[in-house]
């Protein structure tokens, strides 16, 4: 990282040693390592925090594309592309009514009430079985 070389930590250890002296030495080393330990854990945080962000922006895209997936539909893209403007289809509409066969079509009434209540074994023919002659 910062690029330092085995002799140059001895050196340094060597002017920590006259300038601190043996006795504070440990509490220095100790004070020097628990600093090193919070820049570490605040780096970390840091880096977690970024990848969070960086992970919900991506989360946020892939959800907006999963959205226009499930709302896509292929009639609405159809009439897009065939008929941007809209004018094709008002055309239609007024030169086609609603319902084009309503003229040819019968008009059904109802049944009246009698033949609406006629119960279904009235209504079907009674059949006898036919006797079987060749057993006898």
């Amino acid at each position: 990282m910062f690029d330092i070389a085995w002799s140059e930590l001895g050196v340094i250890a060597v002017v920590a040693l006259v300038v601190i002296g043996p006795k504070d030495l440990p509490k220095v080393l100790r004070t020097v390592g628990q600093w090193s330990a919070k820049a570490r854990a605040m780096a970390r945080e840091f880096q977690s925090g970024i990848d969070d962000m960086m992970r919900e922006a991506e989360l946020d895209e892939l959800r907006k594309a999963a959205k226009q997936v499930s709302n896509f539909s292929l009639e609405s893209e159809v009439k897009k592309t065939i008929d941007p403007d809209g004018g094709l289809e008002k055309s239609l509409r007024e030169s086609v009514p609603d319902d084009p066969f309503a003229e040819s079509r019968p008009v059904m009434e109802p049944p009246k009430e009698e033949e609406a209540q006629v119960p279904v074994a009235e209504a079907a023919p009674q059949q006898t079985p036919a006797k079987d002659e060749t057993k006898s």
